[in-house]
């Protein structure tokens, strides 16, 4: 699984040559990746870190662009 991490966050959010739409594409990219590595045998606690993880994306993702990422929150709570 890729490895979530807050610093490689950061450093997309602060690509100046980068696009809104860059931006989000990317992060949307990671939260795929990560739901798509895991498998009928990932314990609870793992699909439950990736959860966290998609939640923090999302936020960061609402910084970006309001609407979208409150949607995406309010999706992943039904």
């Amino acid at each position: 699984m890729m490895l979530f991490s807050e610093e490689r966050i950061e450093k997309i959010l602060g690509y100046k040559t980068w696009s809104d739409r860059q931006k989000i594409d990317e992060l949307l990219r990671i939260d795929c990746d990560m739901y798509a590595n895991l498998g009928i045998n990932s314990s609870k606690k793992e699909k439950d870190i990736v959860k966290g993880n998609s939640k923090r994306i999302y936020r960061i993702i609402k910084q970006i662009d309001n609407q979208m990422g409150s949607q995406l929150l309010m999706h992943m709570d039904k």
